[in-house]
């Protein structure tokens, strides 16, 4: 049975957005006047957490940094101000759809497959993405997008997946969540999802188990409607 809808993670799913969000936390910190610096391997690590305004907090918690109480009482300006940097930077050009995304949301919008994004980033930041990327508005493709605060509990927990099957008004066993990191996996998994797992840069370290498959990207091999049918077929534990 072919999915009859594919919801999309974005960050790291549709395009290798972390790093360009490990850049807009940077400028935000010089901004703020914090003597803070996320490299890349400390930028993975806190990826475990969901939510930029978690993120921050996270850090604060577990390290301890100068100015950390004056910065958790300014967290909503300064995830405001990293937005802001980030849509600029992505508007610019800074981000690029991952291989074989298009094509693949081509195919389902040709074959009246319905198109859904799950994601824990902002709307604002989707907003940005899609329009760089398809230079159309995000709801000319995506029949529903479930981002941000929009639900109180982020991933792992299935939240934003209900939400947003509840959209749809969709059955689990009707639809494939695609994703590309654990915490995604495991979100769309306790929703009850078949999930696609395409690591990227930042989670090429994770294990995924109860992925449908795990694809280096959806051209390797390429990803179509009638391979998603085939994986779902050859899985019983689904």
């Amino acid at each position: 049975m072919r999915a009859e809808a594919i919801i999309f993670d974005v960050d790291g799913t549709l395009a290798e957005t972390e790093e360009i969000h490990r850049l807009a936390f940077n400028e935000t910190f010089i901004r703020f006047g914090l003597d803070w610096y996320w490299n890349r391997p400390l930028y993975r690590e806190l990826l475990d957490i969901t939510g930029g305004k978690e993120r921050i907090r996270a850090f604060v918690a577990s390290r301890r940094p100068a100015e950390g109480t004056r910065a958790l009482e300014q967290v909503a300006e300064m995830h405001a101000a990293k937005t802001e940097i980030y849509t600029q930077l992505v508007a610019e050009g800074a981000a690029r759809l991952r291989p074989g995304v298009l094509r693949l949301i081509s195919e389902a919008k040709d074959k009246g497959v319905r198109l859904a994004i799950a994601t824990t980033t902002s709307l604002a930041n989707v907003e940005a993405l899609l329009q760089s990327a398809f230079g159309v508005p995000s709801s000319s493709i995506f029949e529903v997008i479930g981002a941000g605060d929009i639900v109180a509990a982020k991933k792992p927990a299935p939240d934003i997946y209900r939400h947003v099957l509840d959209e749809l008004r969709m059955p689990t066993f009707a639809c494939i969540a695609i994703e590309d990191s654990r915490n995604g996996l495991d979100s769309a998994r306790a929703a009850g999802l078949p999930t696609l797992v395409t690591p990227s840069v930042y989670t090429s370290h994770q294990s995924f188990p109860g992925a449908l498959a795990v694809v280096p990207d959806l051209d390797t091999p390429p990803v179509s409607l009638e391979t998603i049918a085939r994986w779902r077929a050859a899985d019983a534990g689904w």
